[in-house]
């Protein structure tokens, strides 16, 4: 089965319109080309289909005991959007547990940018990114290093999600700081998020048997997962913007199977 290309009624897609009538009749760009400009815009996002549907608008804050702290990241979520762009700290981090909605309202942010200012944005998953960055390294593969990278430091706004999801090593923390700092210097919008705590990394000298046992038992923090040099860079970056809350996709699954 075929379908058939929808034409614009307003300019026969041409991509001018005629407005006006007599002597002040005149051409001007039709408004089809925005929007295909803006659908573009999206398609280089590289949001993933499983986050297609997120919008600022259907952010979910749940009643109860987090739904003030759920209601406060919405509201700094869609200033963030209102405000761009801002001199001041021009990037966000979300941190929470998993499954609170940190991913969808940066992906509404993205998204709003897109729509209403005609950002140039992407969306990057930390560890996806990592993978490409390495398998370029890989004789067999025709992407370079910088072919991957180029992107990431030229997006006007950037969505970094999962940050600090791939174990840390010293590999990853000199891509890490080569990022951040690119975009640092460069005066370009970021967005993280990440599910692990917004803390410096336990640095302890203590060797003793009971402090490699409390280390060992111990949630790892930020600072443990990119270094402390990074997450005060981050801080430079960024306003934090903690998010609380029962697993949204646990919850669900859980009353859809009842």
């Amino acid at each position: 089965m075929t379908t058939t290309a929808q034409i614009c009624p307003l300019c026969n897609d041409t991509g001018w319109k005629e407005i006006g009538d007599g002597r002040e009749r005149r051409v001007t760009r039709c408004d089809c080309q925005r929007r295909d400009y803006l659908q573009k815009l999206l398609e280089r996002a590289r949001i993933p289909d499983r986050y297609a549907h997120c919008e600022l608008s259907n952010y979910d804050v749940l009643p109860g005991q987090f739904e003030r702290v759920q209601s406060l990241a919405l509201i700094a979520a869609k200033g963030f959007a209102d405000n761009y762009p801002t001199e001041d700290r021009n990037g966000l981090l979300f941190v929470g547990s998993i499954g609170v909605g940190k991913t969808h309202l940066s992906v509404g942010i993205l998204k709003e940018l897109i729509q209403t200012k005609s950002v140039a944005g992407l969306f990057y998953d930390y560890r996806e990114l990592l993978k490409e960055i390495q398998n370029s390294y890989n004789s067999s593969v025709a992407t370079t290093e910088m072919q991957v990278l180029r992107p990431v430091f030229e997006a006007e706004v950037l969505v970094l999600d999962e940050l600090g999801a791939v174990k840390p090593t010293e590999w990853v923390w000199d891509t890490v700081s080569h990022i951040l700092n690119t975009r640092y210097n460069d005066k370009r919008t970021t967005v993280f998020t990440t599910n692990f705590p917004d803390q410096p990394p336990s640095g302890s000298s203590d060797d003793s048997e009971r402090s490699r046992a409390f280390r060992a038992t111990r949630e790892e923090t930020l600072g443990d997962r990119i270094g402390e040099r990074m997450r005060s860079r981050l801080h430079e970056m960024c306003r934090v913007v903690n998010i609380q809350g029962e697993d949204f996709r646990t919850k669900f699954r859980s009353a859809s199977l009842r």
